[in-house]
């Protein structure tokens, strides 16, 4: 059947290189289901015609099946009315043979009918099954069209995000806030020697106004001469 061909085709595109030159799985997916679904409405009518001739030729067996027995009874009544003096024998004769001519004929059509019967019942049985797997089929690629739009999802976010690494030393921004980082550390350098700079220059200020001071001394001589205004430097006689 051409459903096992196209369900074979879209198999064979999910699981080789294929399916890469496709522009839309999900949408190819989509559309065979669809046409799985055309066929199996168009299996389903076909199976109810075969199924109708079927139930037509066993009807069509009973009939034939009650006329031959018809037939067999007018028979047997002619050829009893005969005996009993109620038919001319000759006469009866002609008829009752008349009537089993006619019973062999619906015999022969029941046969036939009986043959035909059991073709239809066969291809009634084969279509069945053909219906059954479409129909396993169609559920079978509705579930798993669920899983594949799931794929597609985590498999662009996944593409998108690698893209994006791949990508970002490419425009440069790694590169840019390596820069950034080494001019951080080079500023950060230069603050701690200007500060280095600083406090050596201040510890030689420092040094150098205790060395200048002046001011201990002056007050040792301030000290002294008020002594001397007081009197208490003279020598005691």
């Amino acid at each position: 059947m051409n459903i096992f061909k196209r369900l074979f085709k879209i198999g064979e595109a999910e699981t080789n290189s294929a399916i890469d030159k496709m522009e839309d799985p999900i949408k190819m997916t989509e559309q065979g289901i669809r046409d799985m679904k055309l066929d199996l409405e168009k299996s389903l009518e076909a199976l109810a015609q075969v199924k109708a001739l079927a139930i037509r030729s066993k009807n069509d067996q009973d009939v034939y099946k009650n006329k031959a027995k018809e037939y067999q009874d007018k028979a047997i009544i002619i050829l009893k009315k005969a005996n009993s003096k109620e038919l001319d024998a000759a006469e009866a004769d002609r008829l009752a043979k008349e009537a089993l001519v006619q019973k062999e004929v619906n015999e022969k059509q029941l046969e036939a009918t009986k043959t035909e019967t059991e073709k239809f019942e066969a291809n009634v049985s084969q279509m069945q099954g053909n219906v059954e797997a479409l129909k396993s089929n169609i559920g079978n690629w509705e579930n798993e069209l669920k899983t594949l739009k799931a794929r597609v999802k985590v498999s662009n976010a996944t593409k998108n995000l690698n893209k994006q690494m791949a990508e970002l030393d490419s425009t440069g921004t790694v590169s840019m806030l390596e820069r950034m980082k080494e001019k951080i550390a080079q500023e950060e350098a230069l603050a701690e020697a200007y500060g280095d700079i600083a406090n050596s220059n201040k510890s030689i200020d420092e040094e150098l106004d205790k060395a200048a001071d002046t001011t201990e001394a002056a007050a040792d001589d301030e000290l002294q001469k008020l002594k001397e205004q007081l009197g208490f430097n003279k020598t005691k006689k």
